[in-house]
């Protein structure tokens, strides 16, 4: 195998506006630089007084060379959502997709982690962590193209592409389950944002342990009985590792299994069993994940990230409005007002896998991971691994019986954030901190795999 080149969706916009600080050359030989901006009109690109079906520009050989890109959002749909200018190296391609203009920047593989180290942490930490994200970005990344190129063999059809956006969706009478994963791009291999990896091209500065990190580990990715392992991973586990098939599809990958984050405790309650969930969530067990020191949450968090004080444990509240309103506008389901939110299946780290919602008028059961995060938060809740407490106004006269049966007020309390697969971030850079190589770090988050090199 060589290096493979990637193709990452940056934006999708009716108008896009880029420059180039050096000379490009555009797909019909024009020399470009200076700031541009492409529009769209009745399924055309209009650019400089031409119209197009597809644009792309491309740098003179010399690799220094980057382009950028305005308004681009970061963060979407989470609680630090924002937009920013971004720098990117490589080729810009301009297509029409779904009645806007996409923009795909073309880059080579290691280019690309490079970047994505740097924008899922900071590059500021320790080699050993660095070298790990490597590894696992590379391996998620390499599966994938795999998993699309074996689709092209079959000839499956460009449609069925949409479908596996939401893998699952069953509506039977008193359930929908869904769950979301990576594989909704028909016209690029992977977006930008945390919906595959984050990705901010040149943005910010990688520093000489990042660029190390990437050389170091160059080819290299995790492999599982032949195979290279989709490799996930999350800011924080809470203490527990999930196990896939309890966030995405029903298939038990052996090497992303439910275990202790920890060396030194290695004995993990049944947390699928609700006593022992409530138990663990509501306490704060040791592990590599349980830390509050600033020097390594700042090595593995960005400065948006850490906007978050709350990682290992945390909780939030509801007025009985505030959360009626949220889950209608979240689900498009009204239930009238919320009486109960009821565990019905939990995975190995106590994360929620289906919650039966209890209103007064509908009763329903949600589920992945995801989904049950989407409905109980205006962007995403921090995880599905919460316990619930509900409070009742005291009774007075004027209220009616079945209004003293009504919560007022909801308090989640929970335990880490993200889908908690894989590599934990936080726990992973912990481990780093205390002499661990990143060897050690991935046999801990996924065990019984091996390291092998792809390409050179």
């Amino acid at each position: 195998m060589t290096e493979p080149q990637i193709a990452v969706g940056i934006l999708s916009e009716k108008e896009i506006r880029f420059s180039f600080p050096e000379e490009f050359i555009s797909s019909d030989g024009m020399a470009i630089s200076g700031i541009q901006q492409a529009v769209y009109q009745k399924g055309k690109i209009h650019w400089q007084e031409k119209v197009y079906d597809e644009l792309s520009f491309t740098p003179q050989k010399n690799t220094t060379s980057f382009f950028e890109l305005q308004d681009v959002t970061i963060g979407i749909n989470f609680h630090w959502e924002r937009k920013e200018v971004q720098r990117f190296k490589g080729k810009l391609k301009i297509i029409v997709e779904d009645d806007k203009l996409t923009a795909i920047n073309i880059i080579s593989i290691e280019d690309y982690l490079t970047s994505v180290i740097s924008s899922e942490m900071s590059a500021t930490a320790s080699l050993e962590l660095l070298k790990a994200h490597a590894v696992i970005s590379r391996s998620w990344l390499l599966n994938k193209l795999r998993i699309e190129n074996e689709k092209l063999k079959n000839k499956m059809q460009p449609d069925n592409a949409d479908s596996a956006a939401i893998s699952q969706f069953s509506t039977l009478n008193s359930q929908i389950i869904k769950w979301y994963d990576h594989e909704a791009h028909k016209n690029f291999d992977v977006c930008a944002d945390d919906h595959c990896q984050r990705y901010q091209g040149i943005t910010r500065a990688s520093t000489p342990q990042a660029v190390e990190a990437v050389s170091a580990t160059r080819g290299e990715a995790l492999i599982y009985e032949g195979k290279i392992c989709d490799a996930r991973f999350s800011k924080c586990c809470g203490g527990a590792f999930e196990e896939f098939q309890n966030c995405w599809e029903n298939v038990r990958h052996p090497y992303l299994i439910g275990q202790r984050d920890s060396r030194t405790e290695n004995l993990l309650p049944d947390l699928s069993i609700e006593a022992e969930a409530d138990k663990w969530i509501r306490t704060s067990p040791v592990a590599f994940c349980n830390t509050q020191d600033e020097k390594i949450l700042s090595q593995v968090l960005n400065n948006y990230d850490q906007e978050t004080a709350d990682f290992y444990r945390w909780k939030v509240c509801y007025s009985q409005q505030e959360l009626s309103e949220l889950i209608h506008k979240r689900s498009g389901i009204d239930f009238g007002k919320i009486i109960d939110l009821i565990p019905i299946e939990r995975g190995t780290s106590g994360r929620l896998v289906r919650l039966k919602i209890v209103g007064t008028l509908r009763t329903l059961t949600i589920g992945k991971e995801l989904e049950i995060r989407r409905t109980l938060s205006t962007s995403h809740l921090y995880s599905s691994a919460f316990v619930v407490d509900k409070e009742y106004k005291e009774e007075y006269r004027e209220c009616k019986e079945e209004e003293l049966k009504i919560p007022s007020r909801f308090i989640l309390t929970g335990a880490g954030w993200g889908h908690g697969v894989g590599l934990c971030q936080i726990g992973a850079a912990v481990m780093g901190e205390q002499g661990y190589k990143y060897e050690e770090i991935l046999s801990h988050y996924y065990p019984g795999s091996t390291i092998e090199r792809q390409y050179k």
